[in-house]
């Protein structure tokens, strides 16, 4: 097998690490919160793979062929197309982004305040949906340590489910998220068996099932690897039959349909085409283009084919597990085995003198664009938020930084260079300090508030 990546680089954006004082004085005017760093002062950008991939020559010739109608375009078909030949799904809705599929769809699934979304694990922006829509969001993931090897971490803990279903009631459960892979929890796949048995769970009890499909392809990639039975499947196969255990879906487009912008809506029946779509109108435009110009949805419609190549992927997730290996040689702790889209260091284990509350993920974000420029983002107890009821804050079951790596942007080299940064911060771990609030946004807080050390 080939060892290089399966693309050839045609266009280039230079890039530079700062001085480490100027870095200093670019982390104190933003607040301590890397989110609001100004990107050219970061060398290595590794807050998100959403929307910070590279496109193809195929993505960029489609772009010039959008029909850029409000109702009825082109590409909007051609979008439909794409999407029901992947899902089996009849009815489509595009949408600015997956924040725009997941408000139009929770302020119609939640019908009264106080009800339950379930889920293997619910991502920020997922949750804070759930939550603004009047909802309760639960997560019933599988309950393995972060240094023990699992194929499928990401999977819902049926037995779990099965006892939340009988103790609350299927009435007052809106739906069933099933998020592949599982952000939150590292990245990690969920087994086609998992998503079986959740659907037929779902189904002895009415409920509806809903994906969280931004990286649905690395996720088939992991079946094929992992699970017995699909090692002579495509891709694009083991999609079909994924989706076959579902009642519809939510998408980032900007994960693995390759885009910059976009997300999508799709359902199996037109009762909940009707009802979703009637949010979609008001919040994100008509539902033939929601939010989107015709060429973007000519992009989305080429990239998620591409997302499912063989070769794509097996590039994808070997670049990701390059550079866990990369620190888990170094001793450093980490979500093993590694995800397909970030890598997750165990912050609670990398900082054990930072309590939970002074958020260890997040002081490990600083220390590391401090060592080598590198940004990064916490997926722990600050995304978690505050209890909406107590106000308190609620304590995740992992305190993560993630890596995350935007498709096809960086070589190896750049990963070996974020391995010194993170082995260099392993190193002097003692000296890096926790955080507390300055200043603390309502709802999805750890975008935008204000921190100092503590």
């Amino acid at each position: 097998m080939p060892k290089g990546e399966p693309f050839k680089i045609k266009m280039v954006e230079p890039i530079r690490l700062i001085p480490r004082e100027e870095r200093e004085t670019a982390l104190k005017a933003a607040h301590y919160n890397p989110f609001l760093l100004r990107s050219a002062d970061v060398y290595i950008d590794l807050l998100t793979d959403s929307g910070t991939g590279a496109m193809s020559q195929f993505q960029w010739s489609a772009m010039m062929l959008g029909d850029e109608s409000y109702a009825g375009a082109s590409s909007y078909y051609k979008l439909k197309e794409t999407v029901t030949d992947i899902t089996g799904y009849e009815y489509v809705i595009p949408t600015h982004q997956g924040r725009g599929a997941e408000k139009s769809a929770f302020s119609q699934l939640i019908t009264r305040p106080g009800m339950y979304v379930l889920s293997n694990m619910f991502f920020d922006t997922t949750r804070g949906h759930v939550q603004l829509a009047g909802g309760r969001p639960v997560d019933l993931l599988l309950d393995v340590p972060t240094e023990e090897f699992h194929p499928f971490k990401g999977n819902m803990d049926t037995a779990k489910l099965e006892r939340f279903i009988a103790e609350h009631g299927p009435e007052n459960i809106a739906c069933i998220v099933m998020t592949v892979t599982n952000n939150s929890a590292g990245g990690q796949p969920v087994s086609m068996a998992n998503i079986r048995e959740t659907y037929q769970i779902a189904r002895k009890h009415g409920l509806l099932v809903l994906f969280d499909v931004a990286r649905y392809a690395e996720n088939c990639h992991f079946i094929r690897m992992r699970e017995e039975g699909y090692a002579d499947k495509a891709p694009i196969d083991i999609a079909r039959e994924m989706f076959s255990y579902g009642d519809g879906l939510m998408m980032s487009a900007k994960k693995d349909a390759l885009v910059n912008i976009g997300g999508l809506l799709a359902f199996r029946d037109e009762e909940m085409f009707d009802r979703v779509g009637a949010a979609v109108v008001p919040f994100e435009g008509f539902l033939t283009y929601g939010g989107l110009a015709g060429r973007d949805l000519e992009a989305m419609a080429v990239g998620l084919r591409e997302a499912l190549d063989p070769d794509y992927l097996a590039y994808r997730v070997g670049q990701v597990q390059y550079l866990g290996e990369l620190l888990k040689s170094a001793g450093v702790p980490i979500q093993w085995p590694v995800g397909g889209h970030a890598v997750f260091i165990d912050a609670a284990r990398f900082l054990p003198h930072i309590p939970w509350d002074q958020f260890p993920g997040h002081a490990l974000t600083l220390a590391l664009y401090l060592e080598g420029g590198v940004r990064t983002v916490e997926v722990g107890s600050l995304m978690m938020g505050r209890d909406p009821e107590t106000g308190e804050n609620v304590r995740s079951p992992f305190e993560f930084t993630r890596l995350a790596i935007p498709r096809r942007v960086y070589t190896n080299q750049h990963m070996e260079d974020v391995a010194d940064a993170v082995i260099s911060a392993f190193k002097r771990r003692e000296e890096i300090r926790g955080v507390r609030f300055t200043r603390e946004p309502r709802v999805l807080r750890h975008f935008t508030a204000h921190f100092q050390l503590v």
